[in-house]
């Protein structure tokens, strides 16, 4: 089979384009022939070594979506030739991945391939930050940084379904009519305006949660939009890492609280995954969700991808077809 392996941290162009072996099934797992597989920032953390891979070479990617080709002794979850999706192991730029049956979740008929891997990585996320992380609950107001990427979105759809009212940063002015379509009460263009100081006119008391998946530029500046006891909610680092915080700076905002989330610990047993991921599913049929994939990659070309979206010139989903 194809795939594309890392075999040092770098720039896209340690992504090679390599032969390997088609894997087999082990009790419990079972082998997905790959046919959509999502491209998210996590990877190119582990590109770039902001993530640590555990050693080299490594296959990226954590989230696709496919068929059931094998399964292996005591799988009950699912069955040859099933139609699956799934998130948060390794190795999805590939044509084929052998994965724990229990992460597999059945896709519906009126979902496909590109939605599927949509669905387990940004989905998922959206759903246990607004659900979990911090539940938001009508009346809320939620500052959304990087509002027209796959995740914000998402989560903007979810927050208003929610009943929030939702501030959204974006890059410009086509990114701006995406993030308002999605439901955002107010868009803050980051190149025009300052948002600490839109947010603070807007919500003049402060917004109760912030949704932060840039990091280093917009940390900082956050922490000064929340209302007392606030929460800081700080899901990822696409500008780069945040520098270790004083916790006497939380106090001194007003006993803010400040997490640092990942999926992995929000979709850690199966009635996780299937509770999350049946209400996206029944939201998309409801026509309440929408999702957007814009930019489909062939797997060769996974640089390329990972060009774009470090370049912010995407929106919505980022994929590669196999």
């Amino acid at each position: 089979m194809k795939a594309i392996r890392i075999h040092n941290y770098g720039g896209p162009e340690v992504l090679k384009y390599e032969d390997l072996p088609v894997p087999t099934a082990g009790k419990s797992e079972a082998v997905v022939r790959i046919a959509t597989t999502g491209v998210n920032y996590i990877d190119i953390y582990i590109r770039t070594g902001l993530s640590k891979a555990a050693k080299f070479p490594i296959t990226p990617g954590q989230v696709r979506a496919g068929t059931v080709t094998a399964i292996g002794d005591a799988v009950t979850e699912v069955q040859v030739g099933d139609r699956v999706a799934y998130a948060m192991t390794q190795g999805s730029y590939a044509e084929y991945a052998v994965v724990p049956a229990w992460k597999l979740v059945k896709l519906p008929d009126n979902v496909d391939f590109k939605l599927g891997a949509a669905i387990m990585l940004q989905g998922m996320t959206a759903h246990y930050l607004t659900h979990s992380t911090f539940p938001l609950k009508r009346g809320h107001k939620a500052l959304v940084h990087a509002g027209a990427g796959g995740v914000g979105l998402l989560l903007t759809q979810v927050a208003k379904k929610l009943g929030a009212t939702v501030y959204a940063t974006v890059g410009s002015d086509a990114k701006a009519e995406l993030a308002h379509a999605a439901g955002a009460d107010e868009t803050i263009i980051y190149s025009k305006l300052e948002f600490e100081s839109e947010v603070k006119r807007l919500a003049p008391g402060g917004v109760d949660v912030v949704y932060d998946s840039v990091g280093a530029s917009t940390f900082e500046k956050s922490l000064n939009c929340l209302r007392p006891r606030g929460y800081m909610v700080l899901y990822g680092h696409s500008s780069g890492p945040v520098a270790p915080i004083d916790p006497g700076v939380l106090v001194a905002k007003g006993s803010l609280f400040f997490t640092r989330p990942s999926l992995v610990h929000y979709a850690t047993t199966r009635d996780e995954i299937l509770s999350r991921t049946s209400d996206l599913f029944r939201w998309m049929q409801a026509g309440e969700l929408k999702f957007k994939v814009d930019h489909v990659f062939p797997l060769a070309e996974a640089a390329k991808a990972h060009e774009a979206l470090a370049g912010r010139r995407t929106t919505g989903k980022v994929v590669l077809m196999l």
